[in-house]
């Protein structure tokens, strides 16, 4: 997760429109324009949206009649995330009365102050939507102040009720003009303003609300775990590697289908550590960031992160998303060839298929994958601290991934200090996996052990889709991907086999739909043919990304002809064939144009 979170608070409910758009009078704005509504914190606000208005340009709108900082924001409507800043608002079929979901991500910081009764007083910041809770306030005085090492003998108190350690602060300043009154038993009391307004996000969508034809069900019996969604369900053999005991009000489990494959150590010991907060007491803290549910998990101290768990059920458009974006009307996620409740399949599939260098004999391994996709595995687990609106709390299918410490994300820096080989690795996923959601925020900054810039991908929920339409790459622009691969990194490459990925993922308990198979197949063959021709990764990624909403890539149109040779009823090794020859003939003239 990167540094950012969303904020909370009120809301005007003025007109979103500039003064050049409020005249309703009959002139060349009423021809060209329509009507929508923008949804966010409980209101609905009107805003006319202009024929030649882009996402870009609607977000500056945004950022200037509300301060919402134009990377901080994030567009849906009809259950499909406006991404593409530079495509047109009716590119994406938003018609008149459209009601638009605005998500905010802000990082606003509050400041605590404390002051002791010596009459000693300190100031720290707490950054929102890192899950700050009142128990990270009270060992931030414990740092500081001697007479506080023992938390047990702290009390928190705020309008007259004591507060559980597990308490946001985010979810206790619910108010622009709030301010939280801490006192803190034995010596000192402490009280925290926000520094910047903060807004409450509350999404609705009434007339969704009731549909629930993409409820993921979950059936546990003793050595069996079902669930499904949508119209695919799975059954898997479950096999008991973390701790249980029966009198725990928690479950931790490994979801694993093959009983012959063997955890490795690294997730073992998250899964492990993860239990041990679990048990010790630590709930889960939702992340205040993104667009679905997803989970800190804590150690046995509550002193550091050490998983992120994402459950199927809470995933954007899902039934069970805290963030109450609308169902999905027909299965499919906020991106093109994505279905609401298989991102955590794709997480998991990232992870393994992130070989490390020159070891891919091995089918699990400690070592760091290629890219640097931070272990992941599928687990169930059951937590009341978990999003269960609906009643009493129930197992959660999902993903965890180990947290890793960072520094914020790719957004907060400019591009030009990342290093080349890392920015290279995450070309070579993201083209590899048709990545449709790689954008700077999901980059994690962090330092080696010498001190230099390291970039961690995560979130990968959206890789692998059935189609290339919405592949997005934000290191396209970056000046590092203009540099030719390394020839290790082309050796990498050439050792790159997606049948071997494909049977891989199936052994391990995802049997890939055709269609996604299809997408790995196509995107990996492309991927070995430019980089064995020397080309850039700004080439290669420049052929799988649309340049505009409505204008095919290069790689759809390749596609489109193979299929167009071969007919539908052709096997896939002819269609395969065929694609091959096309593309050939495609990237020969690519590279005498360079």
């Amino acid at each position: 997760m990167s540094s950012a979170g969303l904020a909370v608070g009120p809301v005007r409910n003025d007109h979103l429109t500039p003064s050049s758009h409020l005249n309703l009078e009959l002139d060349h704005c009423e021809n060209d324009s329509i009507w929508v509504y923008l949804a966010f914190s409980g209101s609905m606000i009107p805003m006319r949206i202009l024929e030649s208005d882009s996402i870009e340009s609607l977000k500056l709108r945004i950022q200037t009649c509300k301060g919402f900082v134009v990377k901080n924001q994030k567009l849906v409507c009809g259950g499909r995330e406006l991404a593409r800043s530079n495509s047109l608002v009716r590119d994406y079929g938003v018609n008149d009365g459209n009601v638009l979901h605005l998500v905010l991500r802000l990082s606003d910081l509050q400041v605590i102050n404390v002051k002791t009764w010596s009459g000693k007083e300190f100031t720290f910041h707490v950054q929102r939507g890192r899950g700050c809770d009142v128990g990270y306030v009270k060992r931030q005085i414990a740092k500081r102040e001697l007479g506080f090492t023992n938390l047990d003998e702290q009390e928190v108190v705020f309008d007259g009720e004591r507060l559980e350690d597990q308490r946001l602060i985010d979810d206790i300043c619910k108010h622009n003009d709030a301010v939280l009154h801490l006192s803190v038993r034995k010596s000192a009391k402490v009280r925290a303003k926000p520094v910047a307004k903060h807004f409450e996000l509350s999404i609705v969508a009434p007339e969704l609300k009731e549909n629930r034809g993409n409820d993921v069900g979950v059936n546990v019996t003793d050595d069996r775990v079902q669930y499904d969604f949508g119209s695919r369900g799975y059954e898997v053999e479950r096999q008991v590697v973390a701790r249980k005991l029966p009198a725990r009000d928690f479950i931790l489990e490994p979801v694993i289908v093959n009983p012959k494959v063997e955890l490795p150590s690294v997730i073992v010991e998250m899964m492990n550590s993860t239990f041990d907060g679990l048990d010790s007491g630590k709930s889960p803290i939702r992340s205040m960031e993104g667009t679905g549910g997803a989970y800190f998990m804590q150690d046995s101290l509550g002193q550091k992160f050490v998983s992120v768990f994402k459950p199927i059920d809470e995933e954007p458009l899902a039934f069970n998303n805290p963030r109450e974006l609308p169902m999905s009307s027909d299965g499919e996620g906020l991106k093109k060839g994505t279905r609401v409740g298989e991102g955590a399949f794709r997480e998991v599939a990232a992870y393994i298929l992130d070989h490390p260098m020159n070891k891919q004999s091995r089918i699990y391994g400690d070592e760091k994958g290629f890219a640097g996709v931070p272990p992941t595995v599928m687990v169930k687990c059951l937590h009341n601290g978990f999003n269960n609106p609906n009643g009493s709390p129930k197992v959660k299918i999902g993903s965890l991934q180990m947290f890793m410490e960072n520094s914020g994300s790719c957004e907060d820096m400019g591009p030009r200090s990342f290093p080349v080989e890392q920015v290279h690795k995450i070309s070579v996923l993201d083209i590899r996996l048709a990545n449709a959601d790689r954008h700077a925020g999901n980059i994690l900054l962090s330092k080696d052990e010498d001190g230099q810039n390291l970039l961690i991908p995560i979130d990968h929920g959206y890789c692998l889709p059935e189609s290339f339409e919405d592949c997005t790459f934000e290191w396209l622009y970056w000046p590092q991907a203009r540099q030719s691969y390394s020839p290790e990194i082309v050796d990498y490459i050439k050792s790159l086999d997606a049948e071997k990925d494909i049977a891989l993922l199936k052994y391990l308990g995802w049997d890939m739909p055709p269609k996604c198979a299809r997408t790995l197949r196509i995107s990996t063959v492309l991927l070995k043919k430019g980089a064995a021709r020397g080309l850039t990764p700004f080439v290669i990624g420049s052929i799988m990304c649309r340049e505009n909403l409505n204008e095919e890539s290069v790689i759809e149109q390749i596609v489109q002809e193979a299929e167009d040779r071969v007919g539908p009823n052709a096997s896939e090794a002819a269609f395969l064939k065929n694609l091959s020859q096309i593309m050939d003939l495609c990237l020969d003239e690519i590279v005498g144009s360079l």
